[in-house]
């Protein structure tokens, strides 16, 4: 492409372009400039037009005189269109599509915050740069990225995709989350944005002579990348950098704090509650909200809502009752149905009784192997589903009896699974086992597998044991308010992230509320999330 040929045009280009420079200066950089306004550098669209965008008003505006207005029309994109851009990627990882896989769905969650966050701040008016933002997501196998030669699915249906933004705008944003997800950016195309060559992206990186960014005096890109591949964010630099938002933040939700504990407190004794949980990692504010709703109800309807008596209220995305007996309450749901819920109570525990007999009668079938539900593994299912999954495998065997010596697999525990066609063995200890499995093949898997699994049982004994220990030793050391860990995060990560904990020195983190997650942030109300596998020192290089 040769935007123009003329000697004249050619020296104002240069001098607009280059500011004052020396005659061998100017020469040398006309040459470089000139081969790249031709395209021997084979220069794609986007970085040109970031590049664009740094210049100075005057220079800016000399080159839009010179450039056609096509090509300095497609140098930016839209919040909304980035929006309708990353579609295919959103309904690739949206979390509501993970509802039988409550970890990958929850490490989905905070991934899409943190990156709303990072879209948020792109397109805020005189930002300079943005820290790289490591991330993580759980894609689903579409009809988009089933091709061949991608990394291959799990059994579940996902793959697991890490990347770190360090983008400047939004189209090479929008453009290196598909690329990294294998997703198809052709529809951006329509978006009037001319990434043609998006596509070879990440498969031919552009490396620019040095003496472009001597006499322009841009930085390299190619620089700052390397020494973001140097650099990893530290555990006491991150904290240097956001302690004292957190302790700000954390000082303004003591107020709501108390006031959620004294309407948890009056709700229980009033209903006479087991216990008040939320499922989901809402606000302070949000959840004083809830309490609230429910004491109003509370107010019109006390004995409909005394059937809950000895019962755990959970807030959560939908109404009913959980696989193990927990009142759920879905907060988008209004006190019609809420009330409805706790009417229809009294069948529920009917139907509990019934289910527990047939875990009984699994059990006895299976040499005396306990059924059992995990919470934090599982996904959350209704007593309705969970019951409707157990009369399938429960038929299933009783049409092919296996023969287990009676209690020979006592103290062994097994979950069961609707989205498995072959068993596992969990790393815990308990037996992963699909409903609809072959009962030949289970039987011979379990036969084999039996004392590996109760190896797993007693490690995972231990590792808990030693896990409180750590968490109690490491509250006491940094004084901490709170000390816990999201439910994705195993013992042995646990373990492992308190133990060099305790060699530290963080005097940051004393009165604090410590989350250890999968990365790194500051609550809303104050809470310090840190990564289980944090880095401390000296930059790494």
């Amino acid at each position: 492409m040769r935007l123009c040929t003329g000697s004249r045009e050619r020296r104002s280009f240069l001098l607009v372009w280059g500011g004052r420079w020396s005659r061998s200066e100017g020469s040398r950089a006309a040459d470089a400039g000139w081969n790249l306004i031709n395209g021997c550098l084979g220069i794609d669209v986007h970085i040109y037009s970031e590049m664009f965008c740094h210049l100075r008003p005057v220079r800016r505006l000399c080159l839009e005189k010179i450039f056609p207005h096509w090509f300095l029309s497609s140098r930016t994109l839209s919040g909304a269109e980035a929006v309708n851009a990353l579609r295919p990627f959103y309904f690739a990882v949206h979390p509501d599509f993970f509802g039988q896989h409550p970890r990958e769905r929850e490490v989905n969650e905070n991934s899409l915050k943190r990156l709303s966050v990072y879209l948020e701040n792109l397109q805020k008016p005189g930002f300079r740069s943005l820290k790289p933002t490591p991330l993580t997501f759980y894609v689903r196998e579409t009809e988009q990225n089933s091709s061949e030669g991608q990394e291959p699915f799990s059994t579940s249906g996902f793959r697991a995709v890490k990347f770190t933004l360090h983008t400047r705008d939004l189209l090479s944003t929008v453009l290196y989350i598909l690329n990294s997800c294998s997703l198809s950016v052709e529809h951006i195309q329509s978006l009037n944005t001319n990434v043609h060559s998006a596509k070879r992206m990440s498969d031919r990186p552009i490396k620019w002579d040095k003496s472009y960014y001597y006499f322009t005096g841009f930085k390299d890109p190619h620089e700052d990348l390397e020494q973001v591949s140097r650099m990893e964010t530290t555990l006491t630099s991150w904290l240097d950098n956001n302690g004292k938002s957190a302790v700000k933040k954390l000082k303004n939700s003591l107020p709501l704090r108390k006031e959620l504990e004294r309407l948890k407190d009056d709700l229980s004794h009033q209903l006479q509650l087991s216990d008040i949980r939320w499922q989901r990692s809402w606000g302070i504010a949000h959840r004083c909200s809830q309490l609230h709703s429910l004491g109003r109800l509370a107010q019109q309807n006390l004995e409909t809502l005394k059937n809950a008596k000895g019962c755990t209220i959970i807030f959560t995305d939908r109404s009913g009752m959980s696989a193990v007996g927990h009142v759920m309450l879905g907060t988008m749901d209004v006190h019609h149905h809420w009330t409805k819920l706790f009417e229809r109570l009294p069948s529920y525990f009917d139907l509990q009784r019934r289910l527990m007999l047939l875990e009984d009668q699994i059990s006895y079938l299976l040499g005396g192997m306990q059924v059992v539900y995990i919470e934090e593994l599982q996904p959350v299912l209704t007593l309705e589903e969970y019951y409707s999954l157990l009369d399938v495998f429960y038929n299933r065997l009783l049409k092919n009896r296996i023969p287990f010596h009676p209690r020979s697999l006592r103290g062994l525990q097994m979950i069961l699974n609707s989205d498995r066609y072959a068993p596992s063995l969990h790393e815990l200890g308990h037996f992963n086992i699909p409903s609809l499995c072959d009962p030949a093949n289970l039987q011979w898997f379990i036969l084999t597998k039996a004392q590996q699994a109760r190896d797993n049982m007693k490690r995972k004994e231990e590792l808990k044991v030693i896990e409180n220990e750590l968490i109690q030793a490491s509250t006491k050391k940094f004084s901490l308010e709170k000390f816990y860990k999201e439910p994705s995060v195993s013992s042995k990560q646990m373990v492992d992230c308190c133990k060099r904990l305790l060699e530290q020195s963080l005097p940051y983190l004393k009165g604090m509320h410590l989350c250890i997650s999968h990365f790194y942030s500051v609550m809303q109300d104050g809470d310090l999330c840190i990564p289980w596998n944090w880095k401390d020192g000296e930059a790494i290089k």
